[in-house]
């Protein structure tokens, strides 16, 4: 687009537009408008008036432009614009949310938003500000897992109890074993974490054996006693429970909780627990495992040191989990309960309820 229009001003019209640009109330875009038509009349060149209104040379070109067609008032005016898109339809925004709750097509396990654009007849934005505005989100899955111990309740009140009122002159241990943890080595070097890129990781690797870590957390300071083991059966256990014993200063209760894995109930510890009477086991309900406390250690120590390890051996492993506990019991701290029982039971009974409702309707 070149210059087309060569601007003439009339002495009214530079006085109009001299005194847009003197108003501070007036509106900047005006102002700037009124500089345009004022250096154009002035013969300088596009480029000069472009630099000095700070603006671009078309922007110069189409005010020259407006001016000459509808004079000052069309500087001081916008054009209209043609209407945009339509809102839409009560009655699509209703199919849009009403979809993902339905039957989804074909052999798919849920709807999709570009599902939904596609039987809505609308644009994937769309979908996703509606299902934004409502909160609706068919991409995302929560698990649960209730149990079916009879004892639950019992159970439930037995380990809370420990947590937030351990007996006196007793040792409260939580006891677990995290199995099968692998010595994984990585095919190619990864690249560390910089600036604007992630660290990598090769997705294929090299196994080097596993490895059985066997965990007791002690309530009460948070400190973790662990043993790295080939195997987790009742052998097993039963050495960890006499290096737990050996540990623990004589003519303290030790009370254990632990949940109802098939090897802590063999007829062998039970005839352990037997010759070493001041062990109290306290089982966690079936298919209870967020009772337990160690499991939090096990989380945190698989999200931090064996996820994204690189293991030659197993020995690397293990020296790894050695070291990783060493460092925890320098800085540990108590584990503390804050949910009573009566609490869980009132979450759980509204689970409950919330999920005949949903069955119902």
């Amino acid at each position: 687009m070149a210059q087309t229009v060569c601007i003439l001003l009339s002495s009214e019209d530079r006085s109009r537009l001299a005194a847009v640009i003197g108003d501070r109330n007036s509106p900047q875009k005006h102002a700037q408008r009124a500089k345009i038509v004022l250096h154009s009349a002035e013969r300088r060149s596009v480029f000069d008036v472009a630099r000095s209104s700070g603006v671009s040379r078309p922007a110069v070109w189409r005010w020259q432009r407006r001016y000459a067609e509808k004079g000052v008032d069309g500087l001081l005016r916008d054009q209209t614009r043609k209407p945009g898109k339509p809102p839409l339809s009560a009655k699509s925004v209703a199919k849009v949310l009403a979809l993902p709750c339905s039957e989804p097509p074909g052999n798919a396990t849920h709807w999709t938003g570009r599902a939904v654009a596609k039987a809505a007849g609308v644009s994937l934005r769309t979908v996703q500000r509606i299902w934004g505005a409502h909160r609706l989100q068919p991409h995302r899955l929560r698990t649960f897992k209730k149990s079916n111990d009879p004892a639950f309740a019992e159970k439930v009140e037995d380990v809370v109890g420990l947590y937030m009122s351990p007996p006196c002159h007793a040792v409260v241990l939580s006891i677990d074993e995290k199995s099968q943890i692998q010595a994984l080595d990585r095919t190619q070097p990864g690249l560390p974490l910089k600036p604007g890129k992630c660290a990598t990781m090769t997705h294929d690797y090299k196994r080097n054996g596993t490895t059985t870590l066997f965990a007791a957390l002690n309530v009460l300071d948070g400190t973790v006693l662990g043993r790295c083991m080939k195997r987790h059966r009742h052998q097993e256990f039963i050495k960890f429970l006499n290096a737990v014993e050996r540990k623990v200063p004589a003519g303290k209760i030790i009370h254990v909780i632990l949940d109802n894995y098939g090897t802590h109930k063999h007829p062998k510890v039970d005839a352990w627990l037997a010759d070493h009477p001041r062990w109290v086991f306290h089982f966690t309900p079936t298919s209870a495992s967020w009772l337990n406390a160690v499991e939090n250690f096990f989380s945190a120590i698989t999200r931090r040191r064996i996820r994204r390890g690189v293991f030659k051996s197993v020995a690397d492993l293990e020296d790894a989990i050695k070291r990783y506990i060493a460092d925890h019991n320098r800085n540990a701290k108590p584990f503390v309960w804050t949910k009573t029982a009566d609490e869980i039971f009132d979450k759980l009974n509204r689970l409950n309820l919330h999920l005949l409702n949903e069955s119902v309707h």
